[in-house]
């Protein structure tokens, strides 16, 4: 019986372990490819445009744009680093920095203008009617991205489009999308989730 119970045993452990390869196989593909439903702490980016708000003190606050090289100019302190942080980290940053000329300074930073550094867009080239980089937002697909660039030209070769995502390892992988059945016969299916990251490349047509 002690054999008997052994032979049992050993098929089922190895039948275990193969499902949970097959499962962990899964879920890897589906954190590759699958829907986004939580947007990412927006963290700020150049070409933001900031209100920042010193409270009872109107001459220090100022709408400012976030230069190319992700800085800020504001009154009383020298250019700060503002890409790379959220409106919270840099207004805490900013009324630290205040402390030396004003009692207890409130702070508060506002982004007006959104655009987010790249790890946090979606970018659109091609032949978009308008290729354009998207702040990325929860729940983002690939029709929300045409939408937001204006469809496609005339010269658009939409079932030959291509989403490059990177894998946070250094590699970059291709998802084939049919644009062209998506926005031309209404084929839902072909409604690709979106990542951040993203780059949605449509190539011209042959002919």
């Amino acid at each position: 019986m002690r054999w008997l119970t052994l032979l049992i045993a050993v098929p089922c452990l190895a039948l275990a372990a193969c499902a949970d390869m097959r499962s962990g196989d899964s879920s890897a593909t589906d954190a590759q490819i699958g829907r986004s439903d939580v947007s990412p702490v927006y963290q700020i980016g150049p070409g933001d445009q900031l209100q920042v708000f010193v409270w009872r003190n109107p001459e220090l606050s100022v709408t400012v744009p976030v230069r190319p090289d992700g800085r800020i100019s504001v009154p009383l302190i020298p250019d700060l680093q503002a890409a790379g942080k959220t409106a919270t980290q840099l207004a805490d940053e900013i009324s630290a920095s205040l402390k030396k000329y004003i009692q207890e300074p409130t702070v508060t930073v506002m982004i007006t203008n959104f655009v987010g550094p790249f790890s946090q867009q979606v970018r659109v080239v091609g032949e978009a009617a308008q290729p354009q980089a998207i702040p990325f937002r929860a729940n983002m697909s690939v029709l929300d991205v045409m939408i937001a660039a204006g469809g496609l030209t005339r010269y658009a070769a939409g079932n030959r489009a291509v989403i490059a995502r990177s894998d946070g390892k250094g590699h970059t992988h291709e998802l084939h999308v049919r644009l062209g059945d998506l926005l031309k016969d209404g084929d839902l299916s072909a409604n690709t989730a979106m990542l951040p990251g993203d780059v949605l490349i449509v190539p011209q047509s042959y002919f």
